[in-house]
């Protein structure tokens, strides 16, 4: 484990060989199957593509007989960063070309205290993490095929982070991120 950023709540802890390779491909070639969906959102006056793919699922409404490994994914991530997650938000970095722009992630989705779980999937890409205040100190971490990544809630009130473009060639990438959400 490797401590990024440190903090009263865990900060950014970083596990760059979480699973094995085959746990991870297995985990990759199942998530295929979930339901993925492009979305468009306005920025600077215009809608626009969001460069990614997503997909979102509630933990307590997954079908027992679900072809998407969640429960395992879970079990293997609370071992790590116990904490009651109910949610679980995706991402399908296609290639180089998609990204998530400089961001904390919504406070007011979040249960204060709670930790972020990503788990990544895939072709590994760069997370850029930087404080929000001054955007000094950056912090990049490749985030390998397997691997979690950990954030606390006090992080998002202090640092951003973000998957930026790339023109290397890339495969496809997944985040599996768990989340713990406010009740509905």
């Amino acid at each position: 484990m490797m401590q990024l950023l440190d903090d009263a709540e865990g900060g950014v802890r970083y596990w760059p060989s979480f699973v094995d390779a085959a746990t991870a491909d297995a985990w990759f070639e199942s998530l295929q199957r979930a339901d993925w969906k492009s979305q468009r959102r306005m920025m600077y006056d215009r809608e626009v593509d969001v460069p990614r793919l997503t997909a979102v699922y509630w933990l307590d409404e997954l079908a027992p007989e679900s072809p998407l490994p969640f429960t395992g994914m879970l079990a293997s991530v609370q071992e790590k960063v116990p904490a009651p997650f109910s949610a679980v938000g995706m991402n399908l970095y296609r290639d180089g070309r998609d990204s998530v722009a400089m961001h904390h992630d919504k406070l007011h989705m979040l249960v204060p205290g709670q930790p972020i779980a990503l788990v990544s999937l895939g072709d590994a890409r760069r997370m850029r993490i930087r404080a929000q205040a001054d955007h000094r100190d950056a912090i990049d971490v490749e985030l390998a095929h397997g691997s979690l990544l950990a954030m606390s809630h006090a992080s998002q009130l202090t640092h951003e982070h973000g998957i930026p473009k790339t023109i290397r060639p890339m495969g496809p990438r997944m985040s599996v991120v768990f989340r713990v959400r406010p009740p509905r």
